[in-house]
């Protein structure tokens, strides 16, 4: 396989003028690494110890259950991708299927993850930092940030900025060899201790499933297994700097999500498999390693793998390094859509002489830092980011199914086979994330969803009232299905049995309202969904904004 400098030469033009457009100088494979990369992050250092203590070995279907989750959403992606390959496309399919309130509400839930993310990969990068005697200042005792750990966690998001402002090339060439080595070190940790010390055992020890379909469930939002499988958007998100994304957006979605669920699921059962049995005698809620940073490399440290256990600390900075920065990167394009959609100012579609949009860079570098204070650890982020990525995805079933309705005879590089059973499954799994990750959880969210609202319908409102060129039209009639489906979700959370609900829907039951509920919402907006000629005017507007230079 070629390197990603191999793949992309130097430009021969002149250089892209300051406010001008973003360049197409990522080809294949820097596309499938920026998913590879993203979705290879912290997640595989701790998902198998969170996922193991809430489930037990059932973590396995756990997995599973992500996985097939997740593939629904990647192949909803993939046909919208090559669609419209253009930049933070995950806050612009709503926007052209619904209009301006839905799109500005989607591009929120997008952002939000996004911005988040890389103070995620920050706290892993410190938690297993702690195994070095000059790091163990950085963390409290319950993980939580120091005052020094908060300057360390500052500094290194200030390192993801600087990486970002020398351009796309070289955050791709750098996010490159990052991954490599992100996909090596998992590989080479699933050999060793398959071969070295396996224990077959261990699966039945307490009962496979000790905790239930309740520890299953749960795991999958709350210990980190969707988390950890997200990232195969990153593709999507700079579409707009693909040399041929039409042909490589699809291929580079479903490729990350194949390669990343591989690793995964086997760095589970090697996990489970290589236990000592004293690990986890007082019961899988109880598994712990005293006295040592990072799950694998603990593991590696009581199977009398030393060399293993530097290995892994070498990584548990470069895996999740990388992942936080091209987080960062997302979280400046997504930005750059949401301005040219008309939800934020026109100062995030500045550009600097590389292309770089600088103002976006700027912001996602001060909320990074915003996260260290409410969330400091890294189980703290885990849930709250993992629904606010679910929600984001729910919007791409719902213009995946509006637009195969409204647009049918337009161009697809790539069409989902069986996409109007596909597309609608799609979104009832997503629903059943947000509602698995839990009230205590979804409250949180929650107040993020208003504050967003606060944020950018102000500006949206002041954009309307003084004419501004790119004032978005925000369409509330085919929005109408939206407050319904946050608001009845929260209800349903909040009456729920997972994390501090009500307990008032019993098991089943309650995924079963759920699911109705989702169902009803999706027929619902896609029936509501903009005319056909209106869904071109809002392609077309994006399409003319983004077509300069190249």
């Amino acid at each position: 396989m070629a390197s990603l400098d191999q793949l992309s030469p130097p430009s021969t033009g002149t250089p892209t003028p300051t406010g001008s457009s973003l360049r197409r100088e990522v080809g294949l494979i820097g596309l499938l690494w920026a998913s590879v990369g993203s979705i290879i992050g912290s997640g595989w250092l701790f998902g198998a110890k969170n996922a193991v203590v809430v489930a037990g070995p059932a973590a396995l279907i756990s997995w599973g259950i992500g996985a097939v989750a997740i593939v629904l959403l990647a192949l909803v992606h993939a046909e919208l991708g090559g669609l419209f390959p253009v930049a933070g496309g995950t806050a612009r399919y709503p926007h052209y299927a619904f209009g301006g309130l839905a799109g500005m509400s989607f591009g929120w839930f997008s952002w939000l993850q996004a911005a988040t993310v890389a103070p995620i990969e920050v706290e892993a990068m410190i938690g297993y930092a702690g195994h070095w005697e000059f790091a163990k200042s950085f963390l409290n005792d319950n993980g939580t940030l120091t005052t020094s750990g908060f300057v360390v966690a500052v500094l290194l998001m200030g390192v993801f900025v600087a990486v970002n402002f020398l351009g796309v090339r070289v955050l791709a060439h750098t996010n490159s060899v990052a991954t490599w080595l992100k996909i090596f070190v998992p590989l080479l940790t699933i050999f060793v201790l398959a071969v070295t010390n396996f224990h077959g055992s261990n699966f039945t020890s307490h009962g496979f499933a000790p905790f239930g379909m309740k520890g299953v469930l749960g795991a999958i939002s709350s210990s980190g297994i969707i988390f950890a499988l997200l990232g195969f958007e990153q593709a999507i998100q700079i579409s707009g700097e693909s040399r041929n994304p039409k042909r490589d957006i699809p291929r580079a979605v479903l490729g990350s999500v194949a390669i990343g669920t591989l690793i995964y699921v086997l760095l589970q059962v090697v996990f489970i498999g290589s236990l000592p049995v004293s690990s986890f005698a007082a019961g899988w809620d109880k598994l712990d390693f005293p006295g040592i940073e990072g799950p694998f490399a603990g593991l590696a440290t009581l199977v009398g793998l030393g060399w293993l256990a530097w290995v892994l600390y070498f990584d548990a900075i470069v895996s999740p390094g990388g992942t936080g920065l091209i987080y960062t990167t997302s979280t400046s394009r997504i930005s750059y859509g949401l301005s040219k959609n008309g939800y934020a100012p026109q100062a995030f579609e500045r550009l600097d002489r590389r292309g770089v949009p600088w103002f976006g860079l700027i912001l996602s570098f001060v909320t990074g830092v915003v996260c260290f204070l409410p969330f400091p650890s890294w189980q703290e982020l885990v849930g709250f980011i993992t629904s606010a990525s679910v929600l984001m995805y729910a919007g791409a079933p719902l213009a995946f199914g509006a637009l195969r309705r409204r647009l049918p005879a337009r161009e697809r590089s790539y069409r989902l086979p069986a996409g109007g059973v596909v597309s609608p499954l799609a979104f009832v799994v997503a629903s059943l994330i947000i509602y698995w990750a839990g009230w205590h959880t979804l409250s949180r969210l929650g107040i993020a969803i208003v504050l967003g609202y606060a944020l950018l319908g102000s500006y949206a409102a002041y954009a309307i009232r003084k004419g501004l060129p790119n004032a978005p039209r925000l369409d509330w009639r085919a929005a109408q299905w939206l407050p319904v489906y946050l608001v009845g979700l929260g209800v349903i959370s909040w009456q729920g049995g997972f994390g501090d609900g009500r307990g008032n829907l019993p098991m089943w039951w309650d995924m079963a309202v759920v699911s109705a509920f989702a169902l009803a919402v999706y027929f619902w907006a896609i029936r509501v969904a903009l005319p056909a000629e209106e869904i071109e005017r809002n392609v077309e507007d994006i399409e003319v904004v983004d077509a300069g230079g190249h």
